[in-house]
């Protein structure tokens, strides 16, 4: 397959205008197995296109081309002492990717890491992007400041759209100052009823909790843990976080002792979270990440586990990430389970012949699904953009 790797937004354009076959758009390349395999005659490969093209650490913004690597991003944010909002996680080594994360992948594919409950999703904090469509033309959406109002919100609809919709080139992305200290609260030994219900009790409470999972104990020998681990987070200035963590240690008591891991041992903790590094996930398994209610995540555990697949917990229960069986039998199992607790799942890893066989998404219903037609129509009338990456029809 022939790689094009333009250096700027031009040459995307001429490159989406004067092709007739279909293209695989991608950055660092690190999705690859990600959702449906795509079937084109060259990838479109943004790698060349980087580099910040403007921080202003005052003004809370940073823009950056495309194919700027996430990591490069999050070294001159620290540099500041500021980060990315939404703490993207980096799933280099679950997908086994052999580029790096980039920026237009990220918002691409709007992963979010474990501060998403108190910070929103990545999409959140897209202040304006500039993209390619499929009929090769030059769009603009949003700007540099928070509250903006140039046409259309195109920032949403293109973060999250795998790439199926335009070829965004530049991102502009809000930052916010990365916390002087942080600590966690941990409860050892709580069965996952138990753990969901000490999650719950500790994000309703007034302490800022900025992270909120359960390790079940295969999940949490992973990192050297000898049992299953309930964790909480605090984020903010050290004499604050010292304070927050004895007092959510306190509130927690009924639940059994709970020990608080100091910065640098939090930090690794839940790194290994966000990145699903506790998963164990061979490289012949599947992998999905299910969206519920935190009350259900239990529920789609258990029955992943019964289907002999393991995870965990994050979002307070709400994100189920889970590796398990690469078959059609194991992956109808978790979206069944999904569905029954009236959530939503993504195949995020999978060999190529599963991720064309099953519904990598939730299927829409009849008039969902003939919105994303029309859009797909208006944006890439073409239909050349990555298709069949997300529904097998377009």
């Amino acid at each position: 397959m022939d790689v094009l790797a333009p250096t700027d937004a031009r040459s995307v354009a001429d490159i989406v205008r004067d092709t007739s076959v279909p293209i695989a758009v991608c950055g660092g390349g690190t999705k690859a197995a990600m959702l449906r395999p795509v079937q084109a005659a060259s990838t479109l490969s943004l790698s060349a296109c980087a580099g910040v093209t403007l921080y202003a650490p005052r003004e809370w913004v940073l823009a950056a081309r495309a194919g700027t690597p996430v990591a490069e991003i999050a070294a001159a944010l620290a540099g500041a002492g500021q980060h990315i909002i939404s703490e993207p996680p980096d799933f280099s080594r679950l997908m086994a990717g052999r580029g790096a994360a980039t920026l237009g992948g990220l918002v691409a594919s709007n992963l979010s890491g474990p501060r998403r409950i108190s910070a929103g999703a990545t999409r959140d904090h897209v202040l304006g992007v500039c993209a390619v469509n499929g009929a090769g033309e030059m769009i603009k959406s949003g700007g540099r400041v928070l509250k903006n109002v140039t046409g259309l919100d195109l920032c949403k609809l293109l973060a999250g759209s795998h790439g199926t919709l335009a070829v965004m080139t530049d991102i502009t992305i809000k930052v916010l100052p990365a916390p002087q200290d942080t600590a966690s609260v941990v409860l050892p030994g709580l069965t996952p009823a138990a753990a969901v219900a000490a999650l719950s009790q500790a994000l309703g409470s007034p302490y800022g909790v900025s992270g909120a999972a359960y390790l079940p104990a295969s999940a949490a020998a992973r990192v050297a843990a000898p049992a299953a681990l309930t964790v909480l987070r605090i984020e903010d200035f050290a004499a604050s976080v010292r304070y927050r963590t004895e007092r959510l240690r306190a509130e927690l008591a009924s639940f059994g002792h709970a020990d608080i891991w100091p910065a640098a041992r939090s930090a690794q903790l839940w790194a290994a979270i966000r990145d699903a590094d506790v998963l164990d996930a061979p490289p012949d398994c599947a992998v999905w990440r299910v969206s519920v209610r935190p009350s259900r995540g239990t529920d789609v555990l258990a029955a992943a586990e019964a289907a002999g697949a393991a995870g965990y917990l994050d979002w307070g229960g709400g994100l189920v990430m889970l590796a398990g069986p690469a078959t059609q039998a194991a992956h109808a199992s978790i979206t069944a389970a999904a569905r029954r607790a009236g959530g939503v799942w993504i195949l995020l890893r999978g060999p190529a012949s599963l991720r064309a066989a099953v519904d990598v998404v939730p299927p829409e219903v009849p008039a969902l699904a003939a919105l994303t037609r029309r859009v797909k129509a208006a944006m890439d009338p073409r239909g050349i953009l990555n298709p069949g990456r997300v529904f097998a029809s377009i």
